[in-house]
């Protein structure tokens, strides 16, 4: 019986519509991408297209889909390199991007219908957009991550531990950045800023390792 093993040929679609994704939001939104691009150095982006978003909004779309496809390549590669394996079928990348892209989405729900109930939808809005925006962030930074796993060189465990450091700092400085937005929020909530970070930014990840090493 024949294996099931994804080429590179399925990899390179990926990337190439990955690629794609970027390349139409930055032609339909040349000066928004651009502000996007340095969103990292500069609050500029989040102050300006924060009261500009949309329920659905054409250009985050765009940069989520590239992410979802990002991510999931990335944890097909971890996974293949740390379980040295090649026998994971084509169709086991969109179980891990539907996954991923459920997994997000709930979470985002969850946290507008919180907004809703407390009255505070403007605020969680604010804060989920800055969430949103440096999430996608991290798929422009896989690209050319994922490119060099796949077709320049032989991955190591140094190399891998320095991607996630990296990816880490990005989240990090998206939650502080957010979190100083908010400090006079949160310092007079603090207890329900507390619970909030536990049930659902701590929680939820637990909860996705626990079913991960679970398989």
């Amino acid at each position: 019986m024949l294996r099931d093993i994804i080429s590179n040929d399925f990899f390179t679609i990926m990337l190439v519509v990955g690629m794609a994704l970027i390349a139409t939001a930055k032609l339909t939104s040349p000066k928004r991408f651009n502000d996007f691009i340095s969103v990292l150095g500069n609050s500029k982006y989040l102050k300006i297209y924060s009261r500009e978003q949309k329920f659905f909004d054409k250009f985050d779309a765009l940069l989520f889909a590239n992410l979802i496809i990002s991510v999931s390549l990335f944890c097909y590669i971890s996974f293949k390199f740390f379980t040295n394996t090649n026998t994971i079928s084509p169709d086991t990348m969109f179980k891990i991007s539907f996954g991923i892209s459920v997994f997000i989405l709930i979470k985002v729900f969850i946290e507008r219908l919180i907004g809703s109930l407390f009255e505070i939808d403007a605020i969680i809005d604010q804060y989920l957009f800055q969430k949103i925006s440096y999430k996608n962030y991290l798929g422009l930074v896989l690209i050319p991550i994922n490119a060099l796993l796949l077709f320049s060189f032989r991955p190591t465990l140094t190399f891998f531990y320095v991607t996630v450091i990296l990816l880490f700092i990005v989240i990090l400085i998206g939650l502080v950045t957010s979190f100083k937005a908010h400090q006079s929020l949160i310092k007079h909530n603090f207890f329900y800023f507390i619970l909030y970070l536990c049930a659902l930014e701590i929680a939820p990840c637990i909860i996705l390792y626990k079913v991960i090493i679970s398989k």
